[in-house]
């Protein structure tokens, strides 16, 4: 039985790639924006999730083959439900975003988990068992950003002053809120940005793996 896959348009790398950018811009903008208000936070996450699920609808079709879709697919449809909610401008609260993001992390991170668990029982050397562990280590991301999420407490509020500059700011629950996520992003567009550029083990074929076995015995034959 052959190891390789049937031949689709785009690879595993490119949907690696299109979130390592996607991740990257939503850090970029949570990293450069002095705002970092639920409103802000939400409407941030509301693009990349969005585009997140854009991008995974597209590939489940352009770069997985049938029997191993339902993975990218469920992984899109939470991202869609997430972003479309955090979407709504009239609910955009701390709460909101605590509970959203919190929720939509432990859902794609268990997704990719699982996912990651199963795809490890591919032959080692393989490139299903490389993408298997790239999607271990994202799923990995989510949840621990879920657990960091969850110990931030959302009402937190600390007042301190910058003598140098005569002004006294206070840091928020959202704002760490909204900036753990921001580090998440990054963190992701970087580990995503790396698997992608990664080169992959080449596919062996039915005729080189007989060939090679045939060698093999007349290499003992002799």
């Amino acid at each position: 039985m052959s190891s390789t896959r049937p031949a689709r348009p785009l690879e595993v790398r490119h949907l690696q790639l299109a979130r390592a950018i996607i991740a990257a811009i939503a850090a970029a903008m949570i990293t450069f924006s002095p705002d970092h208000s639920a409103p802000m936070g939400l409407s941030v996450f509301s693009g990349f999730a969005i585009t997140t699920a854009f991008v995974m609808f597209v590939s489940a079709w352009l770069v997985f083959p049938a029997g191993l879709r339902a993975p990218v697919i469920l992984l899109g449809a939470i991202d869609v439900i997430a972003g479309m909610v955090a979407g709504i401008g009239q609910i955009r609260t701390d709460t909101l975003f605590f509970a959203l993001v919190i929720t939509w992390a432990a859902a794609t991170g268990l997704v990719e988990l699982v996912s990651g668990l199963r795809g490890r029982r591919a032959e080692k050397g393989t490139a299903a068992r490389a993408e298997a562990r790239d999607a271990l280590t994202v799923g990995i991301l989510g949840l621990a950003l879920a657990a960091g999420l969850l110990l931030v407490p959302a009402g937190y509020a600390l007042n301190y002053t910058v003598a140098e500059a005569h002004q006294t700011f206070t840091l928020t629950g959202i704002t760490i809120g909204v900036g753990v996520f921001g580090g998440y992003a990054a963190i992701v567009a970087v580990f995503l940005g790396i698997a992608g550029f990664s080169p992959r083990p080449q596919p062996v074929s039915e005729a080189a793996a007989a060939t090679a076995a045939s060698d093999d015995d007349t290499g003992g034959a002799a």
